[in-house]
């Protein structure tokens, strides 16, 4: 069949960005701050910018302040609401104790932070670098990454549209177009196809411990008046999760009556019988958490995988021909859960290099630069003091780990130093799921339809949409092994992980059948990352497809 498509048509830029996230953006303006006439091009998955971005989100503006100087100044930016407050929770099954802020290590005190949307940080972002003169695409997924003979990168090519289920072009088939640029720089965040090709084709996770996860869950409400508290930031941990199972939660009091809570659950769990879903849902519950939700009104619900693995986990960032940025190279800074200030750093110095690089006639190479650099500027110090946070949480469970964290990032803070080196994190959230034999099920309550809810009505408030005569972008690569080891061994837990109900084992004619509802995926990647035989392959679906997150 590929020799029959038609030849795509090309473009060529100085520099190819993929994903309008914070560090493609921060790129892009970089870039052209540095030299206007260079020809930059974003490409975006999602329908509109910020379609698909789901964050928290508390905001450290270090990064927007480096970009953009004077921002504060001007009319029309998202950051509305200023942290007034932090409050931290331990949970129990019925009470709550709250932990002293000041025995919190500093760098968790959200003073100067804003809690906003970063989906509308991006669409104020793609605002400034339209005026500078960058094209953005939305609409337009990144689906194949083009090399040269020599094996270096030299752009990305869109995937076809109008492709009938079956693979073959349909009646309104057509090719995808090829986007060349001296430097691509990838920013496709957590778990990016694309960025997964080129760690494992270019060896860039060689010498690294393995990048592990999260999954976030997040709902936006509309709350009653007394109950709102602009500026608020409060985490917990504990309840409902057990002490060997890694996560928290927050709540985030934005403008306008708005609260965004949301759950982080850490994808090294152990049980396959746990759903993140559930455990979300039933957090909403605890009588610390409840009240805020009296007379309230649930209006936006996602969610997204989350890198955690952090400094010892971050690849090698640049390649022949470009560079990995933000989430895509996984640094997030865990026990902050913050992510978009790094991103934003990420894209600036990539954009510094490459524009150094083109300036002095070079492309296609790799610009070790900005490897070379990153671990001893802004984001390198800014992970390197939370280095061993989720690896201790991890081996010594909720209670020890985050005392013995709390303490490590003490002394990082303090003294530049850690006990404990830099700790590893062993084996892959894949390969941490037990067999169903070693766990019993977990019963957990149905939904109220008030405070609690269903998947389906969950991903109908994220506005996903898919058409569905397309190909399956959930690539199972052998059904075989699906049956005998993910559902005969495993139980199914993909049923269960994936928080929009995508995957389902049915009965039929006396066997169980898998089914993929891939009309349903909120683009999460829990499913790629998960699965204990690494059998799922996400891929972008057609340009446009999937969630749009108006407020998110």
């Amino acid at each position: 069949m590929a020799e029959e498509l038609p030849e795509r048509e090309s473009m060529e830029f100085d520099v190819v960005i993929v994903g309008a996230g914070p560090s493609g953006l921060a790129a892009a303006i970089r870039l052209k701050q540095l030299n206007e006439d260079l020809s930059v091009v974003v490409l975006e998955k999602g329908a509109e910018v910020g379609a698909h971005i789901l964050s928290g989100a508390v905001v450290d503006p270090s990064g927007i302040d480096a970009l953009l100087p004077g921002w504060r100044e001007e009319e029309g930016h998202p950051f509305k609401t200023k942290v007034k407050r932090d409050r931290f929770l331990l949970l129990g099954a019925s009470g709550s104790i709250t932990l002293p802020n000041f025995v919190m290590p500093p760098l968790m005190n959200n003073h100067g932070n804003y809690v906003v949307s970063l989906g509308n940080v991006c669409r104020w972002l793609a605002e400034k670098a339209e005026a500078l003169g960058v094209e953005i695409y939305p609409g337009f997924a990144a689906a194949e990454v083009l090399y040269d003979d020599a094996g270096a990168v030299i752009g990305v090519a869109t995937g076809d549209m109008g492709v009938e289920r079956d693979g073959t072009p349909g009646p309104n088939y057509t090719r995808g177009m090829a986007l060349l640029g001296k430097y691509v720089l990838i920013g496709e965040g957590v778990r990016g196809s694309l960025a997964k090709q080129l760690i494992a084709k270019f060896g860039l996770d060689e010498g690294r411990e393995p990048q592990k996860f999260g999954i976030g869950l997040k709902e936006l409400w509309e709350v009653s008046p007394e109950q709102h508290k602009p500026g608020l930031v409060q985490h917990s941990f504990g309840w409902p999760l057990d002490g060997k199972t890694g996560g928290g939660s927050f709540l985030y009091h934005l403008e306008d009556n708005q609260v965004a809570v949301g759950f982080v659950l850490h994808l090294n769990y152990r049980n396959p019988y746990l759903s993140p879903f559930e455990e979300f849902q039933r957090f909403k519950t605890h009588p610390a958490i409840a009240p805020t939700f009296e007379g309230a009104k649930r209006v936006s619900y996602g969610a997204r995988a989350i890198s955690e693995g952090g400094y010892q986990s971050v690849p090698k960032l640049c390649f022949p021909g470009g560079a990995l940025l933000g989430c895509s190279a996984g640094l997030v800074n865990v026990p902050r859960i913050k992510g978009s200030h790094n991103a934003v750093f990420s894209g600036m110095l990539a954009a510094e290099k490459v524009a150094d690089a083109l300036a002095a006639g070079r492309a296609h190479d790799e610009i070790a630069e900005i490897e070379a650099e990153w671990r001893n500027g802004a984001i390198g110090r800014d992970l390197r003091k939370v280095r061993n946070v989720k690896p201790l949480w991890s081996k010594l469970g909720t209670l020890a780990g985050i005392a013995f964290g709390g303490l490590d990032m003490w002394t990082n803070t303090l003294f530049g130093f850690s006990f404990f080196g830099t700790l590893r994190h062993g084996k892959t959230d894949a390969a941490s799921l037990e067999p169903a034999a070693d766990h019993k099920p977990i019963d957990y309550p149905k939904p109220d339809g008030v405070l609690t809810f269903d998947r389906l009505s969950s991903v109908f408030l994220s506005n996903t949409n898919h058409e569905e005569d397309q190909p399956v972008h959930l690539k199972v690569k052998d059904m075989a092994l699906q049956k005998s080891s993910e559902y005969e061994i495993y139980a199914g837990p993909s049923g269960r992980y994936c928080p929009a109900g995508v995957y389902e084992w049915v009965e039929e004619d006396g066997t169980e059948k898998f089914v993929i509802n891939a009309q349903n995926c909120v683009h999460c990647k829990t499913c790629d990352i998960k699965d204990p035989n690494q059998n799922i392959n996400w891929v972008p679906p057609q340009g446009g497809e999937g969630p749009v997150y108006p407020n998110m």
